[in-house]
């Protein structure tokens, strides 16, 4: 497993079953796609780019995007489907709801560990 950077160059492709439920292990910006994707519903690639792109007040690089989106959809966090050749759709799957439930629980207790 190579460590995330923000820059997303090096964005995780293998995770822990068990700590994918709790998001953790993602960067930040990862967790911000999976907030977008569950905002926006399924989503091409570049409406998530915008949706992100709008909440840091700054246009997200494709370099920075699409691999973090390929590295959630890796996890089975989000659901990836071609679209037509050029165009993916992206959606959270069951793991990636559960796992975003399991984030606002806990950061509403104030981070107290279960």
């Amino acid at each position: 497993m190579t460590e995330p950077t923000d820059a997303g160059r090096g964005a995780r492709t293998t995770l822990d079953e068990s700590a994918s439920d709790k998001l953790a292990h993602l960067t930040a910006f990862q967790r911000d796609l999976l907030h977008a994707l569950d905002r926006c519903g399924p989503s091409k690639g570049l409406t998530v780019k915008r949706a992100v792109g709008e909440y840091y007040g700054e246009e997200v690089n494709h370099g920075r995007l699409y691999p973090n989106l390929d590295a959630l959809a890796d996890a089975g966090l989000i659901a990836k489907r071609e679209v037509d050749g050029r165009t993916n759709e992206y959606e959270l799957t069951e793991r990636g709801r559960r796992a975003l439930r399991a984030r606002r629980e806990w950061t509403a207790s104030g981070g107290a560990s279960a």
